[in-house]
């Protein structure tokens, strides 16, 4: 439950302040050493009999690359929140809402209200949020974090700017009618990143405007996508592909489209900020967003990785948020198996909608997008396996890396010797921070229902294979009959 959520339920400041306490507590939970990822899950290391073979060369074309991205420096030690800076912050976030909520021009209806109340959960429905309104999640649900996180007057966004501006990117998402990578798709990770935000404590590390890079990089990180993948646009020359010199072809463009659109005045949600502030949120989206190129999946976890293992090692802030990103971008494996099984198949019939046109062009069929030849079970089995579990185990180390260092100095802390927040702050700011990971059950039991639907799918086309086998003969035989009359 979030500030805003307390407010609309009508809870007092001293609830507030309670939750905030009990929060914060449940996020300096003592645990045991962190696992180590020490097993390297480079798709080279895959066994070929793992998974079948055209799922083995899907990951391999979809995940893999020959060439690393550049990356920047290490940014400075970063400076690190208190817990009375957390309770401070959720008071100010829902004094903040009380304000921006009487003078906004955005009306949210009943539905799309009682909708959002779910909005921290992990297995939160977009879909259902999509039709509660009216097909515009994007344009309430962002509007709604802004709002939660005190953005709009932080950053001094006009209410009808933002509101235009979340217009504009629905429709961008909404350009090619695609059945996956659509604005439903992007307020589900939008919505994902903000559980990162705010459920692990991760929030707590960074600065206002990189909690603002974040969520803006989230809402516009597959805007106007064409529903075809970064290896159609190259094999087909496309001028997207020729722009951008067959390099992460996609994600420049829905950066590039993002910034082009956020030049128009009416659109500018980011006007009021300074130059550094501009060119620092410029750099965080950039690289966020570039990091969601499929391509580079397997660098990007080794990377991490190594760097976990070393002894005192720090983590930017760009290379932690880039893997939340990616990670929020691939999840939906790890959600509930409702929401997981409707996204496998919508994002399916993309595969095959790209497949009908690369039959059309006279291209090979990409990897999956023959709707005639597809082991739906076992790619989905494969994408848990590889990329999926593997990618959520060293986000959740790096979170546990990262917070474990978000102490409370006593020197900061504002509060009297007798208040229990300073005493509960003493107790348990050299603990070690675990994080839940809502994400690791579902995984399971998703894998688990792929697996059975794969061995009967595996039955059924045996039996088909048997049936057409035994019609041959029978024709066979009704052929030599003939022929011997």
């Amino acid at each position: 439950m979030s500030p805003y959520q307390l407010h609309c339920s009508g809870i007092d400041r001293k609830a507030l302040v309670k939750y905030e306490i009990i929060r914060t507590n449940c996020l300096f939970i003592k645990t045991s050493t962190r696992r180590l990822a020490d097993e390297d899950d480079e798709l080279s290391e895959v066994q070929p009999d793992a998974v079948p073979a055209e799922v083995r060369e899907w990951l391999a074309s979809t995940f893999t690359r020959q060439m690393a991205t550049s990356r920047r420096k290490t940014d400075d030690k970063p400076k690190f929140r208190t817990v009375a800076h957390a309770i401070r912050a959720g008071i100010f976030v829902d004094r903040m809402y009380r304000r921006v909520n009487t003078t906004t021009l955005l009306q949210f209806p009943e539905d799309v209200v009682k909708s959002l109340k779910n909005l921290d959960d992990w297995s939160f429905d977009i879909f259902h949020l999509a039709e509660a309104t009216n097909g515009q999640p994007i344009k309430y649900l962002a509007y709604d974090l802004f709002s939660r996180y005190g953005l709009i007057p932080k950053f001094k966004i006009p209410p009808a700017t933002l509101e235009t501006f979340l217009h504009r990117v629905e429709e961008g998402y909404c350009r090619y009618r695609n059945p996956y990578h659509n604005n439903l798709h992007a307020a589900d990770v939008t919505q994902t990143t903000h559980h990162m935000l705010c459920q692990t404590g991760l929030m707590n590390w960074l600065t206002d405007l990189e909690i603002f890079a974040t969520i803006l990089a989230a809402i516009i990180h597959d805007f106007e996508h064409t529903g075809t993948t970064n290896n159609f646009h190259v094999m087909s020359g496309s001028e997207t592909a020729l722009l951008y010199n067959d390099r992460a072809v996609l994600e420049n463009h829905h950066i590039s489209a993002a910034f082009r659109l956020l030049k128009n005045e009416d659109c500018n949600i980011l006007s009021r900020l300074s130059r550094e502030e501009y060119r620092e949120m410029r750099s965080l989206i950039i690289e966020m967003v570039l990091a969601t190129d499929m391509s580079s999946h397997f660098q990007q976890l080794k990377n991490m990785r190594n760097l976990l293992t070393l002894n005192e090692a720090t983590v930017d802030k760009p290379k932690a948020l880039s893997l939340v990103l990616h990670c929020c971008d691939i999840s939906h494996p790890a959600k509930r198996w409702n929401l997981h099984h409707r996204w496998t198949m919508l994002l399916l019939e993309e595969f095959f909608r790209q497949g009908d046109l690369e039959r059309e062009l006279g291209l090979p069929f990409s990897p999956l997008c023959d709707r005639n030849n597809t082991l739906v079970a076992e790619s989905q089995i494969g994408f848990i396996d590889f990329i999926v579990d593997p990618s959520m185990t060293i986000m959740s180390d790096m979170l546990e890396h990262i917070l474990s260092k978000v102490n409370v100095s006593p020197g900061e802390d504002p509060t009297s010797d007798g208040d229990p927040l300073s005493a509960f702050s003493k107790q348990h700011s050299t603990r070690r921070h675990k994080i839940l990971k809502p994400w690791a059950i579902w995984l399971a039991e998703n894998k688990k229902i792929w697996r059975e639907q794969a061995i009967k799918d595996a039955a059924a086309r045996l039996s088909d294979k048997i049936e057409k086998i035994e019609t041959a003969d029978s024709e066979n035989a009704e052929d030599t009959g003939n022929a011997a009359q």
